[in-house]
């Protein structure tokens, strides 16, 4: 008796399908990837329900509108602003500076003291009026 079999099944893997998930989630994360756009984001200033009080000493770092810089009232100009506030806030021991802008200045005058207190690794605080204040 020959009980051989003449045809050998081979294991296949179907990948008709794959094709069509693969493009679909392409299509999708290209659709995702045009909604999340950060340039969009709308920028709404902070406004200040209440006070908090600091009780420890602070270093105080203030900005006129015509950009006159003073540390805890000693008026500085921009150049020696970094150099001062490490000096500052190495003798006070305090690694925590309050900012005290005028309203009139522009972001970027926030920004340039706010690269200061990232290059010296410093956290500084934004100091804001409460609206109930004139």
């Amino acid at each position: 008796m020959n009980l051989r079999r003449r045809h050998k099944e081979t294991a296949e893997v179907s990948t008709e399908s794959l094709n069509d998930i693969m493009f679909f989630l392409l299509l999708f994360f290209l659709i995702v990837s045009t909604l999340v756009n950060p340039n969009v984001i709308k920028l709404t200033l902070p406004s200040s329900k209440h006070n908090t009080t600091m009780n420890k000493p602070k270093v105080v770092v203030e900005v006129s509108k015509d950009r006159q810089y003073a540390i805890n009232g000693v008026t500085i100009p921009l150049a020696a602003l970094e150099d001062a506030i490490s000096v500052e806030v190495n003798r006070t021991k305090e690694n925590t500076v309050v900012l005290r802008l005028d309203n009139a200045l522009s972001i970027q005058d926030l920004v340039d003291v706010l690269q200061i207190g990232d290059k010296l690794g410093i956290k500084m605080v934004l100091k804001t009026k409460s609206p109930s204040v004139n």
